[in-house]
């Protein structure tokens, strides 16, 4: 009995401290501590969660203004689309809120290429054109819509998905994001425009191919900058 009565506060700690991880898992960024903190880009080139805040005294109503997204980006690459991120780096009023945005333009039949944000969920609001949008679950599951002005998609945090323009006019989609730097790992430049490179032998092994096809995708990235 008396061994029992000494591990249920153990027990307990361990529940209660299980129950309180839950609800940080499901957060973007970390709460801020300050009504805001205009980024102080500055400061670090290495930031921990956050830049250094400018000093209260000299923030002006233009710390909260940008026209970052309000400019059509340049679509004119292999693949037909741009992405305009306002993150913290172009937008320092971001700054430990734990939101950003991006505009995503496509031209006809542009594809912004699979990839996924490994510090956020997306949510997708096409503004202009007809849009495929579609996202691959953990479980290797196609999830996709075709979506026109007005309508949402939702990403989860992490999974690879990809926009793609199927209408006849060029495609518009805003893109809002539960963090202030969502970070983007492309899936084609990941496995082909690695430096130093991903050894051809693992990639010749994953894609069941030989060589010479990884050697010519390769090729194919080598002056891309997406």
């Amino acid at each position: 009995m008396k061994l029992q009565i000494q591990t249920k506060p153990l027990v307990l700690f361990m529940i209660l401290s299980m129950a309180l991880q839950v609800p940080l898992a499901l957060c973007g960024d970390p709460d801020p501590l300050q009504d805001f903190c205009i980024a102080d880009l500055a400061k670090t080139s290495t930031p921990i969660n956050g830049f250094p805040c400018k000093p209260a005294s000299s923030v002006t109503s233009s710390d909260f203004i940008s026209n970052f997204l309000a400019v059509e980006g340049n679509t004119m690459n292999p693949f037909g689309f741009n992405v305009t991120e306002a993150n913290v780096l172009a937008f320092p009023g971001l700054n430990t809120l734990g939101v950003s945005m991006s505009r995503i333009d496509l031209a006809l039949g542009g594809l912004n290429t699979p990839h996924h944000h490994p510090r956020a969920t997306q949510l997708d609001i096409v503004v202009k054109g007809e849009v495929l949008v579609g996202v691959i679950s953990s479980g290797n599951v196609f999830f996709s819509g075709v979506l026109t002005e007005g309508q949402m998609f939702v990403i989860p945090r992490g999974m690879i998905h990809f926009e793609m323009n199927v209408g006849k006019e060029k495609g518009l989609i805003f893109a809002a994001f539960d963090s202030q730097f969502p970070g983007t790992v492309r899936t084609n430049m990941a496995l082909f425009a690695t430096k130093p490179a991903v050894p051809n032998e693992v990639l010749t092994k994953a894609l069941q191919v030989d060589e010479s096809v990884v050697q010519l995708i390769k090729s194919k990235f080598a002056a891309s900058s997406y």
